[in-house]
């Protein structure tokens, strides 16, 4: 049970701004552990939207500020986590494309104009469509991608080989069924709220997600990281469309 607790409490400080503590006694290095964390990734997702969706009731009178205001918070909520290797893995693919070691253009700590450029784009594509998406009121609809576009990783991460010690301790720690089990009770618990909506996005989300990672294994030579928080980020960004484009 402690190892559990440690999980959660090591997803809630990872994946979220939020003040968790630890004791200098704490493994978070056991597989256990990791796992815990892995699999409480998708219910960070339901819990970040629901705050997400909170803070746009309280800014509702101030209109498309408000839903703009709340479209921030859900990214800071995470700590631009996820973001931020847009433009990573931007600069990395165009390094690709012009010869120089794409790994090595990674892992460096400035950015690039492209990256910047890539990443602004996506930042104000992102909000706008988040706003739009509260202000039309579709909150079921936005907690349900926010746990596809995480749920998804899990399957990236199973499915892939990583150059990264950290994934790849992740990936030994990921075992088969209980992941189908996390995915299942998702379905169901989606099924319940958005009846065969949810099947929809669900399905479309892991193709997307399995189509963006080989697309960039293919150009970059390797995965990490950076590219997981890119494919959650455009895998969510996709789903927002493509709920705006047919729900409406």
């Amino acid at each position: 049970m402690n190892s559990i607790y440690l999980g959660v409490k090591f997803a809630l400080s990872y994946f979220t701004v939020l003040p968790i503590g630890f004791k200098g006694s704490d493994d978070l290095s056991q597989q256990r552990v990791l796992s815990s964390m892995l699999y409480t990734l998708p219910f960070i997702g339901i819990f970040l939207s629901l705050l997400t969706i909170g803070v746009s009731f309280l800014t509702q009178p101030l209109g498309w500020l408000g839903a703009i205001l709340s479209a921030v918070v859900y990214m800071v909520l995470y700590g631009f986590i996820h973001t931020e290797a847009i433009f990573d893995v931007t600069d990395a693919l165009y390094a690709a494309h012009s010869g120089k070691d794409p790994y090595l253009v990674i892992k460096e700590p400035t950015v690039g104009a492209m990256g910047v450029l890539y990443g602004v784009a996506f930042l104000i594509l992102k909000i706008a469509a988040v706003s739009t998406l509260l202000m039309h009121h579709l909150f079921l609809e936005f907690v349900a991608i926010a746990l596809i576009s995480r749920l998804s990783l899990l399957w990236l991460i199973k499915g892939f080989l990583f150059r990264s010690s950290f994934v790849s301790s992740l990936r030994e720690s990921l075992t088969l069924l209980p992941l189908v089990f996390i995915t299942i009770f998702t379905t169901l618990l989606g099924f319940w709220f958005l009846s065969f909506a949810f099947l929809a996005l669900l399905g479309g989300g892991i193709f997307v997600s399995f189509l963006i990672v080989s697309f960039t294994r293919k150009s970059l030579g390797f995965l990490n990281g950076d590219v997981l928080g890119m494919t959650l980020e455009l895998v969510e960004l996709i789903l927002l469309l493509g709920v705006l484009r047919l729900w409406n």
